[in-house]
This record gives C-alpha cells, sequence and structure tokens, in this order.
C-alpha cells in the first residue's frame, strides 16, 4: 500500500489557518496580561493607602514631614513635566516599617515599560548603591518649601489636609468634599495637553487610557484620562 503524505497547498492551509487564529488570541491575550498588571498595580497602591495609615496611626493622627530625605534623595523640578517633584522615595524610605516589601513601590506595567528609563519615573529609596527604586507619584508631597504650601500635607492630619486644599483652591484639584475625592499617589503620567513634554513621552501612561490612583481615605480605582492614550 501507498502512505500519501500532506500536500504542499494542505500544509499552507493549516499554517494560514493557526496564523489566523493567532492573529485573534493574541491582541485578547495581550488585554488580559494589561488587565493583570493593572490589578497588581491597584494592590501596590492599596498596600501604600495602608501603610500611610498605619504611619498616621502611630504619630497622631499626622502624615510624615521629611522634607529633609526628600532633598537628600534629589528634589528636581522639572521645566518639561511634571513643574515639581511627585517622586516617592522618600516615602519608600519613611513607611519601611509599614510598607517591608521595596517592590510595592513600582507599578509592574511601567517595569515592563520603556517609561522606567524616564528620570521623572524613578528615585532610589536611599543613598546605598544599588537601592530599591520608588515609581509612583505622590503630588501632595511634591515641594520642599520652609513652609508647607497649602496644596502640601507635609506633617499634616488628613482633616487639615482636606480642608487646607479647598483653601488653596487649586484649579488641578478642585474643590474637594472630602477625603475620597482627594488623590495621593499615582501612576506616572504625561499628559498629551503639554506641549514641552518631549515627544516620545507626551500622552503616554503606565495603563492605556487612564492611570491607577490612590486616594487620601485609602480606596484605590482606575480612572480614565483623556489627556493620555
Amino acid at each position: 500500500m501507498k502512505r500519501r503524505g500532506f500536500t504542499l497547498i494542505e500544509l499552507l492551509v493549516v499554517i494560514a489557518i493557526i496564523a489566523i487564529i493567532a492573529s485573534l488570541l493574541f491582541p485578547a491575550l495581550a488585554r488580559a496580561k494589561g488587565s493583570s498588571k493593572r490589578s497588581a498595580c491597584l494592590s501596590n497602591l492599596r498596600q501604600i493607602g495602608i501603610g500611610f495609615s498605619m504611619y498616621a496611626a502611630d504619630h497622631a493622627d499626622h502624615f510624615p514631614d521629611r522634607r529633609d530625605l526628600k532633598l537628600e534623595l534629589g528634589f528636581m523640578p522639572w521645566m518639561t513635566w511634571p513643574p515639581s517633584d511627585p517622586r516617592s522615595g522618600w516615602a519608600a524610605a519613611s513607611l519601611k516599617k509599614y510598607v517591608p516589601e521595596m517592590n510595592v513601590w513600582a507599578c509592574p506595567a511601567l517595569v515592563a515599560s520603556d517609561l522606567k528609563n524616564a528620570e521623572q519615573c524613578w528615585q532610589p529609596v536611599s543613598g546605598e548603591t544599588n537601592a530599591p527604586l520608588a515609581r509612583y507619584w505622590l503630588w501632595r508631597f511634591d515641594h520642599i518649601d520652609p513652609d508647607v504650601p497649602l496644596d502640601n500635607f507635609w506633617g499634616k492630619t488628613e482633616e487639615q489636609a482636606v480642608a487646607d486644599l479647598r483653601s488653596a483652591n487649586n484649579p488641578q484639584v478642585g474643590m474637594p468634599n472630602g477625603a475620597c475625592e482627594v488623590e495621593l499617589a499615582v501612576d506616572p503620567y504625561f499628559p498629551k495637553t503639554i506641549p514641552s513634554i518631549p515627544d516620545q513621552y507626551r500622552g503616554r501612561a503606565v495603563h492605556p487610557n487612564g492611570r491607577n490612583r490612590l486616594f487620601l481615605d485609602a480606596h484605590v480605582a482606575f480612572l480614565r484620562d483623556t489627556r493620555t492614550r
């Protein structure tokens, strides 16, 4: 009996079918992978929020005031974006007792992106060689002025922080009704509406079309941002 193998046409058809199936599956797999990293990022922010709450409980309900440490780690406002320095190396060092795992301070999606190389997206948690890097932004601890600005939270209680933020009437923040509306920590992002941002970063964010945020009352959420793609 003669053995009949696959013809070239049959092999090409099978390969074409596999390619079509793969093209349908890859986007779904990529979305699932992105969703997994976004969830891991939210978990990181939740742990940071718990760390702040535990710190406050041990310090008469006050936030830390480590402007000295922020200066020591390299205070660097940018001419492009952001105009201040919201990097969080000081926080990772200050909250080490409450958040001992240093990898919590870096979103896995950012670590896997070329954005991780942007100088705005990393800061060592100490002056030691090969120190862990913190990559989240803390906007309300972004200045080192001798007198604490109204829109910064150095050494304040949660209630005072919200009251001062309302008094500051910052158009970027609005008039929050309470701690649940005040952003505390966030993934780095580069709005497309800022002309001074370099082209390779403009409109980019760690997560597509929005960013993960930790709020002052310690809840976390992903919120869309039309300024990012």
